[in-house]
């Protein structure tokens, strides 16, 4: 099955396609986890049919066989930091959105992030992004995502998600990813070399994120909700919110985009 796939076998040095499976992010940790040497950085797992993905607050959705994309990457970053890899998510989020903006180059489209790692086309989601550390290798991470390809407008879970099918484009799905890795690889490789001011990764991110400047809800792991406006990012990646004189730094949440008279209600 790697066959349908050479410009993504070019890229990584491990390249995994399964009919399908639970989860690529639950099968690549338990597949790093067992044996690191077969799990080189930027090894790929992939399947068009995930029956038991995960998100974010532990949730799970299930999408029609065929209907989306979901492929996971070992990373290996020893280089890089702990006061970095906040940022690692981030970097995903911004090379997956370049590789999705890519597709729809000259169609009209939007194309932005939402923080921290979601794709949206338009305002809708048509990418997730969740990242997994490996049990007893703190330098080994998992990044899973979640794209959606040919699923049927009708058969999309939540009216703010969407799909190159839904948008009326057609995708391809070895260029698509080929890209996400070749972008994620050097935005990595330049949180390795420098802070992610100095290596451009903020930057990067940023130029991106539609989420700066805008109101939003957070539901945080905790079960609060924060409300407020999403001020900028602080040197670990975290989403400062403003609410009144106070602000918060927001490392793990659930945000969303809220107009400006919503943003106050209860």
């Amino acid at each position: 099955m790697t066959d349908a796939y050479p410009r993504i076998a070019s890229v990584t040095p491990r390249l995994r396609v399964v009919a399908s499976t639970g989860s690529t992010n639950a099968d690549a940790v338990a597949g790093a986890a067992a044996d690191p040497v077969g799990w080189p950085h930027l090894a790929v797992l992939l399947t068009a049919d995930q029956r038991s993905g995960r998100g974010r607050l532990d949730r799970t959705w299930t999408t029609p066989a065929g209907a989306a994309l979901a492929v996971s990457v070992l990373v290996r970053i020893p280089r890089i930091p702990v006061e970095r890899r906040g940022w690692v998510p981030l970097a995903a989020g911004a090379a997956m959105t370049r590789a999705v903006g890519a597709q729809l180059r000259g169609s009209g489209h939007t194309v932005g992030l939402k923080w921290p790692n979601d794709v949206l086309v338009d305002g809708g989601k048509i990418c997730g992004i969740l990242a997994s550390v490996v049990p007893g290798e703190p330098d080994a991470v998992v990044i899973g995502s979640g794209v959606n390809t040919r699923m049927r407008a009708e058969d999309l879970p939540v009216p703010t998600a969407t799909s190159f099918a839904a948008l009326e484009r057609e995708v391809d799905e070895d260029q698509l990813i080929a890209d996400y890795l070749v972008a994620l690889d050097e935005q990595l490789s330049a949180l390795a070399r420098g802070g992610a001011g100095a290596s451009g990764v903020r930057g990067e991110v940023e130029a991106l994120c539609l989420t700066l400047g805008s109101d939003v809800r957070v539901s945080m792991p905790n079960g609060e909700v924060l409300l407020g406006r999403a001020q900028r990012l602080d040197d670990e990646g975290r989403l400062v919110v403003a609410a009144g004189a106070d602000e918060t730094a927001v490392s793990a949440g659930d945000v969303v985009h809220v107009r400006p008279d919503a943003a106050s209600r209860p």
